[in-house]
C-alpha cells in the first residue's frame, strides 16, 4: 500500500488540509473508489474503512491484478464544517457551492491534443486519451481555492481508471445506483451484488457531478472523432449506500465485500468470489423520478416507507400547518418505488420530501438537485 497525500492550497494561515489517497496493487488496469464527497454522507466512509482493511489483506496475498486507488475521505474541507454540532458537508461554506458539481470538463480540453493521432486501435486510443487527460489536468493554472484544487486532484486520480465508484448516500434511502445508460450492462452485476432497489440512468443529469465528469469525455470524444475506435473506457457510477444513519458494521462490511466481488469480476482481483445474483432491479430513466414537494409549510408525516412500491395517486406524505390547520396530502404522480425521503420533518418551499423512481420520463432539463 502506498499512501499519497496532497496539500490543498489556500487554507487559513496556521492551518492546512490534505487529501489522502491509498494505492494498492499494480498492473495496467485500474479502479478508483472515493467516499463521502458530500462529507456528511458517512456510510461511504464506513464502507471505505472495510475496503482499506480488505485491500491490505488482498495485496499481501498477491491477489491484486491491477491498481486500486481508495480515497476514504474525499472531502477534508467539508469534513470539518460543523455548525452548532450539525455537520454541513454538502456545500462549501466559503462559496456556497455543492462539492459534487462543476468538475473539470475534459473532452473539449483534450480534443486538440488528439487531432490526427487516433485510429482503429482501441487500446492505443485509450492510452492516448488518458495521457492527454493527465496532461491537461496537470497543466491547468494554479488553483484559485481549496475546492478548485480538491476537484482537480480527485479527477487526476480517477481520469485513467477503468472503473470509478463514487460512494454516497441519501437522507433516508434504499440502496441504488446512478449511471449512464451505456454503462448499465456492465454495472448490472454490481447492482445485483449490492441488492440495489433502483438504478437511475441519464446521459446528462446536469451539474457535471463527479461520476459524470469521469464517464462523459469518452462519449463526447467518440462523437467528436467518429472515424476513430474510441470505447467507453471508464465505467463510472454513484452508489447511494442507503441513508445517512446507515453506518452499522455488518451492512458496511457486506457492501465492501460486494464491491470487491464486482472488482474481481472486472479482472482486478484474483481468487474465488461469489457469482453475482441473477436477479436485479430494473433500471429506470432518471427523468422518470418524481421529486415530491409540499404545497405549503407544516409538519410532515410520511405515509410510505422507503422501498415501498406505489401507484399513481397513492399518498406519499401529509403536511399539516398547526396554526391554520391547513392540511394537504401529496400523492405519487408515477408508478414506481419510493427510493428516498427527506430526514427533516418540516416542509420548506421548493425542497423535495420524497423521491419515487418511475419508468416513464416526467422531467426535463437538469435532473440533479443541489
Amino acid at each position: 500500500m502506498k499512501h499519497i497525500q496532497h496539500l490543498l492550497p489556500w487554507s487559513a494561515m496556521g492551518t492546512e488540509r490534505h487529501l489522502s489517497v491509498f494505492r494498492f496493487g499494480s498492473g495496467p488496469r485500474k479502479a478508483y473508489i472515493q467516499a463521502s464527497l458530500h462529507a456528511d454522507e458517512l456510510p461511504g466512509m464506513r464502507v471505505a474503512v472495510e475496503l482499506k482493511r480488505r485491500l491490505r489483506e488482498l495485496e499481501a496475498q498477491g491477489r491484486l491484478k491491477g491498481v486500486i486507488e481508495l480515497v476514504p475521505v474525499a472531502n477534508p474541507i467539508g469534513l470539518g464544517q460543523m455548525f452548532q454540532a450539525t455537520h454541513q458537508g454538502r456545500f462549501e461554506f466559503s462559496s456556497g457551492k455543492n462539492f459534487n458539481r462543476d468538475f473539470p470538463v475534459l473532452a473539449d480540453a483534450v480534443a486538440p491534443h488528439l487531432e490526427g493521432r487516433l485510429g482503429e486501435d482501441a487500446e492505443a486510443n485509450v492510452a492516448l486519451i488518458r495521457s492527454a487527460m493527465v496532461h491537461v489536468l496537470e497543466g491547468m493554472p494554479a488553483a484559485e481555492s481549496e475546492l478548485d484544487e480538491l476537484r482537480r486532484r480527485l479527477m487526476r486520480h480517477a481520469c485513467d481508471a477503468d472503473v470509478v465508484l463514487d460512494l454516497h448516500c441519501d437522507f433516508e434511502s434504499i440502496m441504488l445506483l446512478y449511471a449512464f445508460p451505456q454503462n448499465w450492462p456492465r454495472l448490472r452485476s454490481l447492482a445485483a451484488r449490492l441488492g440495489a432497489g433502483a438504478a437511475l440512468l441519464a446521459e446528462d443529469a446536469g451539474g457535471n457531478a463527479f461520476d459524470e465528469a469521469c464517464a462523459m469525455p469518452w462519449l463526447q470524444l467518440a462523437e467528436r472523432f467518429p472515424e476513430a475506435n474510441i470505447p467507453l473506457a471508464c465505467v463510472a457510477t454513484t452508489i447511494e449506500l442507503r441513508g445517512m444513519a446507515d453506518t452499522d458494521r455488518e451492512p458496511c462490511v457486506a457492501s465492501a465485500e460486494q464491491i470487491l466481488g464486482f472488482l474481481a469480476e472486472q479482472g482486478l482481483i484474483g481468487g474465488d468470489w461469489p457469482e453475482a445474483p441473477t436477479t436485479c432491479c430494473e433500471a429506470t430513466p432518471f427523468a422518470g423520478a418524481q421529486y415530491a414537494c409540499a404545497p405549503h409549510p407544516g409538519v410532515v408525516s410520511f405515509l410510505q416507507p422507503v422501498g415501498a412500491q406505489v401507484k399513481v395517486g397513492d399518498p406519499l406524505f401529509e403536511v399539516i400547518d398547526p396554526l391554520t390547520d391547513r392540511y394537504s396530502v401529496v400523492h405519487a404522480t408515477t408508478d414506481g418505488i419510493v427510493y428516498a425521503r427527506e430526514r427533516l420533518r418540516f416542509a420548506q418551499p421548493g425542497l423535495w420530501l420524497a423521491k419515487v423512481a418511475g419508468a416513464t420520463p416526467i422531467r426535463q432539463g437538469r435532473l440533479l438537485s443541489d
